[in-house]
């Protein structure tokens, strides 16, 4: 038995993608934030805890440029959503270098994580277009 209707699963569907395919700035600064936020957190492993001088400076550089762009985001996309696909892909992008480019382990516990915040940043969405 299905849960939902075929209109209901389209309708899913076109709420989660059509803030992609808008071609409104705020969705792109909301991406140059989140590339931001990724650099600058990246460079906190690359500071060795402040201990580095240039990594160290770009940590607040990247950061103070990425709030700049999710404070200029804001001025038209809701806070919840924003700031869940800030932190939500910020956080998947920020696992995905540890994985592949410090070597950090990956398991099952990661993987489903992932997944529990790509599901709550869909569900935050959906739950906005509800509200339309």
């Amino acid at each position: 038995m299905h849960i939902f209707s075929v209109e209901h699963k389209q309708a899913l569907l076109l709420s989660l993608i059509k803030p992609f395919t808008s071609s409104s700035m705020h969705w792109l600064y909301l991406i140059i934030a989140i590339l931001l936020e990724v650099s600058g957190t990246t460079c906190m492993k690359f500071s060795d805890g402040f201990s580095k001088l240039v990594p160290s400076l770009f940590i607040f550089i990247f950061y103070g440029l990425s709030f700049t762009f999710l404070s200029m985001a804001l001025k038209v996309l809701p806070i919840a959503l924003t700031y869940a696909i800030w932190s939500g892909v910020g956080t998947a992008a920020i696992t995905v270098i540890g994985v592949l480019w410090f070597g950090e382990g990956i398991n099952a516990i990661k993987i489903i994580s992932l997944l529990l915040i790509i599901i709550g940043v869909a569900g935050l969405h959906y739950g906005q277009e509800q509200l339309h």
